[in-house]
């Protein structure tokens, strides 16, 4: 059995490891206008990951760690208040850090973003944004970028942690466009990437076509440009 990334929209992935773990990352399901509806269910979930705070990457963070009850890893203040949401099972990490669950690394790395839990109509700090490079049981190893702008420290990761696959959004306005994103292309030297984090709303604009023109220049480069609920 083979790894396969199936990508449920916007920054929502599943991944199916080799050896039959499901990893979520970026909990945005149930409201998930890019979510197909028949990928909303799940016949179990071991790892749950979040990038940052913002309701478009955890608004289903409680519900589906309350159904599933899998490993949820995550930075310290998030990780705290989920677990004021009676989430078990909940892994506080900060950047720089790494740990092994089930034979799976995880690494929290920089982004260059926003974050803040909004509460009812509170709205609380919600730590750091932050990136994942994630190796699983038999080796395979993959950057989930978050949400981010492009920094020069991408190729730190890229250097240090030699990701064959990295997932970056493309959408303008809150993050990249396929303008920065090519440029982050070079500074990461994966030679796969899965665009995301657009088409979801109007406002988020970019496309994979035209990150497609921003990184013509690189030999070997395959864009993975994967419609919500298509697999790779």
């Amino acid at each position: 059995m083979n790894n396969k990334i199936t990508y449920l929209g916007h920054s929502t992935f599943k991944i199916t490891t080799s050896q039959g773990k499901i990893i979520l990352i970026d909990p945005w399901i149930l409201s998930n206008p890019a979510c197909p509806e028949e990928c909303k269910k799940f016949d179990k979930l071991d790892l749950m990951l979040i990038t940052h705070a913002h309701f478009d990457h955890m608004a289903d963070a409680v519900s589906l760690a309350k159904e599933y009850y899998p490993h949820v890893v995550c930075i310290f203040e998030i990780a705290l208040w989920l677990q004021g949401k009676q989430v078990g099972k909940t892994h506080d990490m900060n950047k720089g850090g790494s740990l092994v669950i089930d034979g799976i690394k995880i690494t929290m790395v920089h982004a260059d973003h926003s974050s803040a839990i909004v509460d009812g109509e509170t709205v609380l700090y919600g730590g750091e944004p932050v990136g994942y490079v994630i190796q699983l049981e038999d080796g395979f190893k993959f950057y989930h970028s978050g949400d981010t702008n492009v920094f020069g420290d991408m190729k730190i990761i890229g250097e240090l942690y030699k990701p064959e696959l990295a997932m970056i959004p493309i959408g303008d306005l809150y993050n990249m466009s396929p303008l920065e994103a090519g440029y982050a292309v070079k500074l990461i030297g994966s030679k796969k990437i899965i665009p995301m984090h657009y088409g979801t709303f109007p406002a988020l604009s970019g496309t994979p076509e035209e990150l497609k023109k921003y990184t013509a220049d690189i030999v070997g480069l395959e864009i993975i440009a994967l419609k919500p609920g298509e697999s790779y």
